[in-house]
């Protein structure tokens, strides 16, 4: 069953009237009568599906917020089986624990060995808490370095999914030096001398989010959001009113096209009409073209160019605003 946002009224209702016609359909007795439901059909889905396209067009940022963080939308476990052959999970930091929060591994990109890094949500109660909800605590990106560091060694492209409201803020993960391994996971993205491509899946949030997208190409899928707070932590820290959150979203253009606009990301990757929830597999195959094409541009490029470039990619933010 489609699950449906609160703006979505409109397109439920019509879907909802669709399925109950099919239903009747199916159980039709006679041809002429299942000839004049399939007709109803046909004319009520052209009106659902112009009707969803005309909403997706003018999605305002809190509307495309709460598209990112669709109940269905793909995580980092579905884009690595749409995209990655011989996948091969790694785990652990070699220094506390595994975190699930932030997902690792090595496989093969179009027959070219690479290393993935991204943030995995969960996709129902149990695995949502089994991952933290993509909130990693300092292990999750000590676990990055290292995959970083071992992807220089063996001159792996890395390729990260981003997908978290933010690092983990509890006591045990503030003990452990959550801002320094931040700082330090952020310090690898910067280093690596192997081409480094991020992708903001659903949420980029805060430092939780740029630990792993200091990267040398930094895309973001169309209804994607990316910023330094969510809505409603910005809204509780300037309003003391967590109900404010999207005036928030207005205000701090966290779009994919606000963000392109001002030169922070490098391009959008299209979603299909309805959100990437409704059709992984086309996202699938658009984001499978832009990193295709993106690891042919950094292939090019030496160690001492790729750092030099991403570094220079990063301090000119905000230079020209």
């Amino acid at each position: 069953m489609q699950s449906y946002l609160d703006f979505e009224k409109q397109i439920a209702d019509l879907e909802g009237k669709v399925r109950e016609l099919r239903s009747v359909g199916d159980s039709a007795d006679g041809d002429a009568e299942k000839v004049n439901i399939d007709e109803d059909v046909a004319r009520i889905q052209a009106k659902a599906d112009q009707a969803l396209s005309d909403l997706y067009e003018k999605l305002n940022p809190w509307q495309k917020s709460q598209v990112a963080r669709h109940p269905d939308r793909p995580h980092f476990k579905d884009f690595v089986a749409g995209l990655i052959d011989d996948f091969q999970p790694l785990a652990g930091d070699r220094a506390f624990a595994d975190d699930h929060a932030i997902q690792t591994g090595i496989g093969r990109f179009q027959g070219r060995s690479v290393a993935i890094i991204g943030h995995e949500k969960g996709n129902d109660t149990q695995s949502r808490l089994h991952h933290n909800f993509g909130m990693a605590r300092p292990e999750g990106y000590r676990k990055a370095v290292r995959i970083m560091e071992m992807a220089e060694r063996f001159n792996l492209p890395v390729i990260t999914l981003v997908d978290t409201a933010g690092a983990y803020p509890g006591i045990g993960a503030e003990e452990r030096g959550q801002a320094e391994a931040i700082a330090r996971s952020t310090e690898a993205c910067l280093n690596l001398g192997v081409p480094l491509i991020s992708i903001i899946i659903g949420e980029g949030g805060s430092g939780g989010a740029i630990a792993i997208a200091a990267a040398s190409r930094v895309f973001m899928l169309e209804h994607s959001i990316y910023s330094v707070i969510s809505p409603e932590g910005a809204a509780s820290i300037l309003w003391r009113d967590p109900t404010r959150a999207q005036e928030a979203a207005t205000s701090m253009r966290i779009t994919a096209q606000d963000l392109q606009q001002l030169g922070i990301i490098d391009g959008i990757i299209a979603e299909p009409v309805g959100g990437a929830h409704r059709n992984h597999q086309a996202v699938f195959d658009a984001t499978r073209d832009v990193l295709a094409k993106a690891l042919d541009d950094l292939a090019k490029k030496s160690s001492d160019e790729l750092r030099h470039e991403r570094r220079e990619k990063f301090l000119a933010i905000g230079r020209n605003l």
